[in-house]
């Protein structure tokens, strides 16, 4: 059966919610006559532009198709063959992109193990130890989530930190910001403060969770990079012909707030979520709630139970810690029936 005719809502990702009214009706406008292809269209102008009102006059942006190409792309820019990135042991690039960091840009990862998802300065400092020894990956880019893969948000304060640590070090600092929007809704600041402003080199910005269709920016603020991010953007297979498409729909998120409505109201919805259910017996909220990701752990027979009723994916499942997911179109009275069906099988 259908997920959709066979659960009420899908909880298990950002992902399944659909598009955004306003992101379609700018690929709606955008589909009149021809065009040039591979981005020599007046969408992809705009979209670069708009770049550069949020993120500031040093920002390049390029449109691609994907989180994971997005990551590539960006990495790729400050990788040599024989270095290696510091990252989190639950990094996306570590985990959930199939080893397309070894495979594709043939680096090393050194990932740090951490409670929160989140990297300190020391951390990055005490895996500097092999630096100049020939007999070791030489660490060259240090890359972090935003948010995090347990749903927690670096401070402006705390990325500041991590950029200096790795520009003393001598490397640069990679945000993956497929989550971006969601970080900055929760701090209530602008997107180029948690970017530009705190030291950031490369970073990725997602679309594709935030409402768009298919639709993610490498974004470029170390100048000496930008060259050759189109040589790298279409080897990397991550050039749409049809461009136009893709930065429409990126430039309707950066146009009036529209990404920070999406990214706020999800993360609403993931805070009533997570305040409905936290006075539950037997429920704990494993993880801080501060984007559009509650971690709960459950009993394993409400798991199960809740299972059978709502799409969602266990985080854990030795310590029955499952995520909860919310999205721009996640609506109040979804939320309260889920958190009305645990307090029922919990009883």
């Amino acid at each position: 059966m259908p997920i959709e005719s066979r659960y009420p809502k899908s909880f298990a990702s950002d992902n399944h919610a659909g598009v955004h009214p306003d992101v379609l009706d700018a690929m709606t406008a955008a589909n009149h006559g021809d065009a040039p292809a591979y981005g020599d269209d007046r969408w992809t102008a705009t979209f670069e532009r708009r770049v550069k009102e949020v993120f500031g006059d040093a920002a390049e942006g390029f449109a691609v198709l994907n989180g994971a190409g997005a990551n590539m792309v960006g990495l790729a820019l400050m990788l040599g063959r024989y270095d290696a990135i510091i990252c989190p042991d639950t990094a996306h690039i570590a985990t959930h992109e199939a080893g397309a960091a070894e495979r594709l840009l043939g680096v090393k990862l050194i990932t740090v193990p951490t409670e929160d998802g989140k990297l300190r300065p020391g951390d990055i400092t005490s895996r500097l130890g092999g630096l100049g020894n020939h007999h070791e990956s030489q660490p060259s880019v240090v890359s972090v989530s935003q948010v995090t893969e347990l749903g927690t948000c670096y401070s402006p304060a705390e990325l500041a930190a991590l950029a200096q640590a790795a520009h003393d070090a001598g490397m640069r600092l990679h945000v993956d910001g497929a989550r971006l929007a969601n970080a900055a809704a929760h701090l209530s600041c602008g997107l180029r403060t948690i970017t530009t402003d705190v030291g950031v080199d490369v970073f990725s910005f997602g679309g594709t969770k935030n409402g768009a269709l298919a639709a993610e920016a490498v974004v470029v603020l170390d100048g000496s990079l930008v060259t050759g991010v189109p040589f790298l953007r279409r080897q990397s297979l991550q050039l749409a012909s049809k461009m136009r498409f893709i930065s429409a729909q990126l430039s309707a998120l950066l146009a009036d707030d529209l990404w920070r409505r999406n990214a706020a109201h999800a993360n609403d919805m993931a805070a009533r979520l997570a305040a409905g259910v936290a006075d539950v017996p037997g429920v704990r909220i494993a993880y801080p709630v501060e984007s559009n990701a509650v971690f709960v752990a459950l009993p394993p027979a409400v798991a199960a139970t809740l299972k059978e009723r709502y799409l969602f994916h266990y985080w854990d499942e030795d310590a029955c810690v499952v995520r909860w997911m919310t999205a721009f179109d996640t609506t109040p009275e979804q939320v309260d029936h889920l958190v009305d069906d645990l307090r029922k099988v919990s009883t």
